[in-house]
C-alpha cells in the first residue's frame, strides 16, 4: 500500500503529496508544530488522513513535552490540540481525532499512577490504533460499495479519495479497488480538480500505480462524457456529512452531482463514520475553508492571472442530500431519507 503517513521514533513521516506525481519524496515532522504545518500546506490531505495525522501530532507533542507534573502537561496538551485544530476547518475527521485524543488523555491523567511517560506511550498506541482502524474501515467500505458500481464501463471521481487521502486503500477509490478485485471491468475518469489538481496529480498517479485504467479530464468535460454515455456511475469521498445527508467535498463536487442527476447517473459518496457529523444539522452549517489566492493565481511558480484581480478559492462545496444516491460507510450503505438512516445506524452502533 502507498505509505501516506507513518509513525517513527524520530517523528511522523509523510509522503509529500505536493511533489507528486513527478517526485516521490518524504517529509519528517519532528514536532507537533511541524505536523500542523504539514496539514495546512497539504503535504498530507484527505479527511481521514488529516484526522490520523492530527492524532499522531498530539502524541508527538506529548512525547516531546518536558512537563514535570500532570497539571503542567494538561495545560501544554491543550495548546497542542488547539494548534492542530486550527489547521483546516472543514474536515470533521480532524476534530473527531483530536476529541478522541483529548478524551483518552483525560482518562489517563486521572489515574493516580499517571506519569508523562505512561501517558505518552498510551497516546502513541491510540494514534496507531486509529491508523489501523482507518485502513480496516476503508477495506470494509470497499466491500460494502463494490457491487454498486457497474460490471464494466466508466466511473467518474472528483479530487482524490484514495490511499493518499487515508492511511491506506481509500474511500471512493477503495470502493473502486474492491470492485476491480471482484472482476469489474472499470475504467476510471478522474476530474483534474482545479486549482490544486488532486485528480490529475494524485488520483491518476495512484490508480496507475495499481494498474487500474485511468483517464484524466478537465473539470469542465464531465457533462460531455456523461451525455456520450461514457460515465456509468460517480463515486466521491467527503470531508464532512451533515445529519441530513448534505455532503461537503472538494470544490466542484456539487456541479458533478447536478450533472449526474440530469443524466440519470448514480452519485455515490464513500466516507468513514468519522466523517459523519450528526451535530451539524445541514450542509449550510458546515464551515468552508478559504485557501490562499496564490493557488489560483499561480501554477508551478508561474503567474496565470492579471496583477490585482480578485480571487475566490473555497476549498470545498456542499452537495445537497437530494443529489446523493447512497452514502457508503464501513457500517453499511445508507439511502435517503438520510436524516433517518444516519440516526438509525448511529443508534444501532450505540447499543452494541
Amino acid at each position: 500500500m502507498i505509505p501516506t503517513l507513518e509513525w517513527t521514533r524520530e517523528g511522523v513521516r509523510f509522503l509529500d503529496q505536493t511533489k507528486l506525481p513527478l517526485e516521490e519524496t518524504y517529509v519528517l515532522a519532528t514536532s507537533y508544530q511541524q505536523v500542523a504545518d504539514v496539514i495546512t500546506t497539504m503535504v498530507v490531505r484527505g479527511a481521514p488522513a488529516i484526522g490520523v495525522s492530527a492524532a499522531m501530532g498530539v502524541a508527538l507533542g506529548v512525547k516531546q513535552s518536558r512537563a514535570a507534573i500532570i497539571s503542567d502537561l494538561a495545560a501544554e496538551f491543550d495548546i497542542i490540540c488547539n494548534t492542530l485544530a486550527a489547521t483546516r476547518p472543514t474536515a470533521v475527521n480532524l476534530f473527531w481525532a483530536i476529541a478522541r485524543m483529548r478524551n483518552h488523555f483525560s482518562t489517563l491523567a486521572a489515574q493516580p499512577t499517571a506519569t508523562r511517560e505512561s501517558i505518552s506511550e498510551a497516546l502513541i498506541r491510540e494514534a496507531q490504533i486509529m491508523y489501523d482502524e482507518d485502513i480496516a474501515a476503508c477495506r470494509t467500505m470497499g466491500a460494502h460499495g463494490a457491487d454498486l458500481l457497474p460490471e464494466s464501463g466508466g466511473v467518474l471521481t472528483h479530487c482524490n479519495a484514495g490511499a493518499l487521502a487515508t492511511c491506506g486503500y481509500g474511500t471512493a477509490l477503495g470502493v473502486i479497488r474492491a470492485a476491480v478485485e471482484r472482476g469489474h471491468g472499470i475504467h476510471v475518469y478522474a476530474d483534474e480538480t482545479r486549482p490544486f489538481l488532486q485528480g490529475a496529480r494524485l488520483t491518476a498517479w495512484e490508480l496507475m500505480h495499481d494498474n487500474i485504467p485511468t483517464t484524466v479530464l478537465c473539470d469542465n468535460m464531465a457533462a460531455s462524457l456523461m451525455r456520450a454515455g461514457k460515465i456509468k456511475a460517480v463515486v466521491v469521498g467527503a470531508d464532512r456529512i451533515a445529519a441530513n445527508g448534505d455532503v461537503a467535498n472538494k470544490i466542484g463536487t456539487y456541479s458533478v452531482a447536478i450533472l449526474a442527476k440530469e443524466h440519470g447517473i448514480p452519485f455515490y459518496v464513500a466516507a468513514p463514520w468519522s466523517t459523519i457529523d450528526l451535530a451539524t444539522p445541514t450542509g449550510g452549517a458546515i464551515p468552508i475553508e478559504q485557501r490562499p489566492e496564490r493557488e489560483v493565481t499561480h501554477h508551478a511558480g508561474k503567474q496565470l492571472t492579471p496583477h490585482g484581480v480578485s480571487i475566490e478559492n473555497p476549498a470545498f462545496d456542499v452537495t445537497p442530500a437530494k443529489y446523493v444516491t447512497a452514502i457508503i460507510t464501513e457500517r453499511g450503505v445508507l439511502r435517503a431519507p438520510y436524516a433517518e438512516s444516519l440516526a438509525e445506524l448511529e443508534a444501532a452502533a450505540a447499543t452494541r
